[in-house]
């Protein structure tokens, strides 16, 4: 019996490979049971025999493929010390995850979501496995900061992932474009970093301006306290 569930493990991983494969390189609309099979060694049958259709196996290929990928990835980010440090890092993960064709992989699972019903649900879980670990080391590295008493770390990582995703796609059509973005998200990051640096007494400045903004005491507008109009 052991061995018998070994073997279809095995064959249900070749088959979560062979779907994730012919996703990235043949796209979503050429991938098929007898496609995935194919690229899988397998038999074709197998496909229903596991997952009952071919939805369900791009569904569970596309959970499976997020768990390998923040799994490659969870020690580095484990390194991280700061803010800057992750953003640095996300842009080493998309180079990586662009070269080794994932990026393509994300587009294709993105662009199925409207005719496989599956997949929309199933990439949200993905993303939402590395909004998690995101959100770990964001909570870890603005502790203590003034960043960390202003911010909501679950929103932040979201708003992190989608800054990635957006730019992985983006790149598709504008590569120039998308490397200015990742450009622009280190140099957040540098400003990021020098306001981690800052003694003690400055950043008691920051933390009482945030919270005059926070509280909506911050610096009004000439206009809005009653400065005369020009012309």
């Amino acid at each position: 019996m052991r061995a018998e569930t070994a073997k279809s493990q095995e064959t249900k991983t070749k088959l979560l490979e062979g779907a994730l494969r012919v996703l990235t390189e043949q796209g979503i609309a050429k991938t098929s049971a007898r496609t995935v099979a194919a690229a899988a060694g397998v038999n074709q049958a197998l496909v229903f025999y596991h997952f009952g259709s071919v939805d369900e196996l791009l569904a569970a290929a596309c959970r499976y493929g997020a768990e390998q990928a923040v799994a490659r990835h969870r020690a580095r980010l484990a390194t991280v010390g700061s803010l800057s440090e992750l953003l640095a890092a996300g842009r080493e993960i998309h180079e990586q995850e662009r070269a080794d064709g994932h990026v393509a992989l994300l587009g294709q699972l993105l662009a199925g979501a409207s005719t496989h019903p599956g997949l929309g649900p199933a990439t949200t879980a993905g993303l939402d496995l590395w909004i998690a670990e995101i959100e770990r080391v964001l909570r870890r590295v603005l502790a203590g900061t003034p960043f960390g008493e202003f911010t909501d770390p679950s929103g932040l990582a979201r708003a992190v992932a989608a800054s990635f995703v957006g730019i992985e796609l983006y790149e598709g059509v504008d590569h120039a474009g998308a490397h200015a973005a990742l450009d622009a998200l280190e140099q957040l990051g540098t400003l990021a970093a020098a306001l981690e640096e800052l003694g003690p007494v400055a950043q008691r400045a920051i933390r009482h301006h945030l919270k005059r903004r926070q509280d909506g005491q911050g610096p009004r507008s000439g206009r809005e306290r009653g400065a005369p109009r020009e012309g």
